[in-house]
Formats: structure tokens, sequence, C-alpha cells
């Protein structure tokens, strides 16, 4: 197994980030953000990666090239910014915010001896732009020694589509952790040569999302040391992002049957259908923030837990969890409203439900395993061979 830190941006930082960028974008009215993937329009289940508290790192070429990547079952490609390009670049009328923006590692491709250029274009568009480069091949490396050969992933050179998200996240790339099926260009996963170069003893790999501290991704196993009780199955609904099927989502009075859920390490908050947060926001006395998908809530406010049914069995989310701390007596409620497609998930059960509930990943074997532990415990499955 290998074992990999998962960092963990302050709740503070995370809150104040957050709510500068939220000026920043509506100073510069930006749009909301959408991606076109393999022809189809939907409204951006990557948009969170701007929220994601949680980066690990990921070594490219040979000699290695380090990159904070954000580790997302949500999505399926690798990508990091390439030398020479416009990633990271503030645009002249931000300067003044500068202090909000992140630096960038960038790929140099003219010093890795493995680097293999392909003339494949890798884009992904967005309703302000789009994520953009080529195709590439290298050595991936992650952890201690898991190298994996001949990888397929994407330079970036325009990463204007990820908007002001992208220029003030701590992060320079993402590599997902989704099923091929939704992998752009069709490529194999990082993961998926993994397993096919035998460099992991089991198709899985799980998350330990620490509270306040940091946190451990394990590849080819799960660590027990990290979670109590026994280890659950679940069936995947669909097996594109890690998507289930929960029979009931509830929180005080409010109700929701028979929904779509993913879960997502890409997502720091829980995200639901914006008509439906809104009920939840009203029934516990959350105020929206102008201009903003996210709500106020008094930080001394008894608020009810948050319950998701999956399988038969209840997972709780206590709601002090769903308080993020921000200014004075304001917290900011660590739940947003967002719509997807009719066809795809209602919704993200993200870093505040995988902190509660050690999450562990079968990429082979389509059902899935959830713990009804009140300590972290999730086991999400597959059930035919995908490779």
């Amino acid at each position: 197994m290998v074992r990999i830190k998962m960092n963990k941006v302050p709740e503070e930082d995370f809150v104040e980030s957050f709510f500068e960028r939220q000026k920043v974008e509506t100073a510069s009215r930006l749009s909301e953000t959408k991606r076109s993937l393999r022809g189809k329009e939907e409204n951006e289940i990557v948009k969170d990666y701007q929220n994601a508290q949680y980066f690990a790192e990921v070594n490219v070429g040979t000699p290695s090239q380090k990159f904070n990547v954000i580790m997302d079952t949500g999505s399926s490609n690798l990508w990091v910014p390439v030398k020479g390009g416009s990633c990271g670049k503030i645009p002249i009328p931000l300067i003044n915010k500068l202090h909000i923006f992140s630096q960038k590692n960038k790929f140099d491709t003219s010093t890795s001896s493995t680097f293999k250029k392909l003339t494949e274009i890798f884009k992904i568009q967005y309703g302000s732009g789009a994520v953009s480069g080529l195709f590439a091949k290298d050595t991936v490396s992650l952890g201690q020694d898991l190298a994996v050969t001949g990888q397929d992933f994407a330079t970036i050179d325009n990463c204007g589509g990820m908007g002001i998200g992208y220029l003030v996240g701590k992060f320079d790339g993402i590599l997902g952790l989704g099923f091929p099926s939704i992998s752009v260009g069709s490529k194999p996963t990082v993961f998926g040569n993994a397993i096919e170069q035998g460099l992991v003893s089991e198709p899985i790999f799980s998350f330990y999302l620490g509270n306040h501290k940091q946190g451990e991704l394990t590849f080819g196993g799960y660590d027990t040391d990290h979670y109590t009780g026994d280890l659950h199955w679940v069936p995947l609904s669909h097996a594109t992002y890690w998507q289930i099927n929960p029979s009931e989502i509830k929180m005080g009075s409010y109700s929701m049957k028979d929904t779509q859920a993913i879960v997502d390490s890409g997502t720091s908050l829980m995200v639901g259908p914006t008509a439906e947060v809104k009920k939840i926001a009203k029934d516990i006395g959350a105020s929206s923030i102008p201009f903003s998908p996210a709500y106020f809530i008094d930080c001394e406010k008894d608020i009810p837990d948050f319950e998701v049914t999956i399988d038969g069995r209840k997972y709780t989310i206590d709601g002090n969890d769903l308080k993020m701390k921000s200014m004075g007596n304001h917290c900011m409620l660590a739940m947003q409203g967002m719509d997807f497609r009719a066809d795809g998930p209602q919704w993200i059960l993200g870093d505040v439900f995988m902190r509660k509930y050690y999450t562990v990943f079968d990429m082979k074997k389509k059902t899935n395993w959830i713990c009804p532990s009140e300590v972290k415990n999730i086991f999400l499955r597959s059930s035919t061979h995908i490779y």
C-alpha cells in the first residue's frame, strides 16, 4: 500500500478565500461556470475545485517535478500547468488583490527525459472560458514508490475556465479518480494504470480526511486504524462519478426521498439542488449571501443534524459540523445550492461527509461499502471488471 499525505487548508483561510473570491468574481462579472463533456453541457460538477480544502503531492517526469493536486473522485484526468502558458497569470485589474493569489508550479517539459509530447488537444469548455492544452505521456509518481510509467496526462497552458477560483486555490492541477467513462479523450486513469502495471496489491483506494488536521490517501488498500466498525456494501447507481442512490436526505423538517448523490473528494461542502437547499436554509434560519450560492448561519444557533439514508443505514452529520467559522458570530453554512442536468446527481456528499465517514473506493466490483459507525466509515465499491 502507498500512503499519501493530504494537506488541509485551515478552515479560516478557506472561508476568507471564499468571500474574497466572491468579491472579485462579482467585480469581474464572472458568469456561472459550466463545462461541456463529450458534447453534453451540464452545470459543472468540478466547480467546487475552487473550494477544495485538501491537496496532495504528485511528481511528474524524470527527474521528477512536484505539483500540488486535488485528488478528485469527481473527474478522471490528470492535468498540470505547463511552463510558458498563461495559467496563474493575474489579470492587471486584479493586481491589487495579489495577496489572495497562490503561486503555481509549472511543468518544464524540456527537463524530463521520459516526456513524450502528443498532438491531441485536451480541452474542457467552460461558460467563462476554457481549460486547454495538449495531451502528453510521462512517468507519474505518487507517495514513496508508486511510479506509473507512460501515463497520459494534460499539459495545460490556458486555465481561464477555472476563473478566480484557480488563482486563489492552493493547488496546481487535478488528478481524477473517477471512472474511465468520463475521462476526456478516453485516456486511462492514473489509478487504472497503477492497477494494470501491478503497482497496487488491490484495486482500491481510500480517503482519510482529517478534521482540523492533515489527512491521508491510501492506494492499494485501506487502513483499519482510521475507522471503527464494519464496512458495509452499497451498490453504485452509475460507474461514472462515484454515484449512489440515497433513499432519503433529511434535515430538521426537510426531507427528500429517493435521490441520486455522488461522493466527491473534490468538493468541500455539501451541495444540493438550489431550491432544496433554499428550503433547508429557511427552515434552519440561515441567511443568503448576496451574489453567492452560500449562506450565513449564527455560530451560536443550534441547527438539526443532516441525515442521509443509504441502503437502509443512516449516516448523520452533526449540525455543528455544518458551521464554518467566518467573522464575529457569523458562520458560513457548509452547504450550498447548485443545479445539475435532469439525469445527473442531485446531491454531492463532499468533504464535510468524508471527514465523518472513512471512504474506500473499489474500481473493479460495482458495489459499495458504507459503515454507519460513529467514527469515519464508508466503503464504496463497484462490480464488473472495468479494466
